[in-house]
Parts: C-alpha cells; sequence; structure tokens
C-alpha cells in the first residue's frame, strides 16, 4: 500500500516504514508530521484517486535529521571578455519516516 502525497508543492510518493529525503521543513527531528493533501492511495488493485485531494484521507510519520545534499557549483563566462564567475551552494533536505496512510 501507498499514497502519492503533496509536500511543499511537490509530489512524493509515501509508503509505511520508508524513508524519503523532502525539501527543509522547521521542524524538529524525532516530532511527528502530518498531512491531508493526499492525491491517490493505491492498494493492490484498488485505487483512489482524489479531485485534487482523497477526502479523508491521511498520511502521518516522524521527521528525521536535517540532511545536506550535494554540492552545486555554478560557472558563468564570456569568451575573450575576461568575464568569470564561480557561485555554489548546499540544498537542505529533511528525512521523514512514514508511518500510517489512512483513507
Amino acid at each position: 500500500m501507498y499514497a502519492l502525497v503533496e509536500i511543499l508543492g511537490k509530489q512524493y510518493k509515501a509508503v509505511e516504514g520508508e524513508k524519503i529525503l523532502v525539501d527543509h521543513l522547521n521542524l524538529e527531528a524525532g516530532s511527528s508530521y502530518e498531512t491531508e493533501k493526499v492525491l491517490a492511495i493505491v492498494d493492490g488493485e484498488n485505487a483512489k484517486f482524489g479531485t485534487p485531494y482523497v477526502e479523508g484521507a491521511k498520511v502521518t510519520g516522524t521527521v528525521g535529521e536535517m540532511v545536506k545534499g550535494d554540492k552545486v557549483k555554478v560557472y558563468k563566462f564570456h569568451r575573450r571578455k575576461g568575464y568569470r564567475r564561480t557561485q555554489g551552494h548546499r540544498e537542505k533536505y529533511t528525512e521523514l519516516t512514514f508511518g500510517k496512510i489512512e483513507g
């Protein structure tokens, strides 16, 4: 059984007991997370799809630690003009462990 959920405008596949990385959430590690923005629930051959969300459906889970993603480097240059710029950043992610899918 799995559900498709929307978290911060992005869609994720939520499977009970599975860990995923989502964009950074301002929640403490170990706290519980709950969302009612469930787009679909699939249980074997039975499936429920929402318009846009499934009514009465809810997915709960626990928040893990904050993780940094891979370093991304951005390099710009214009040939023969002496223009060079280097910039980089690391995106922050939050680890979520899904627990119960209701609906």
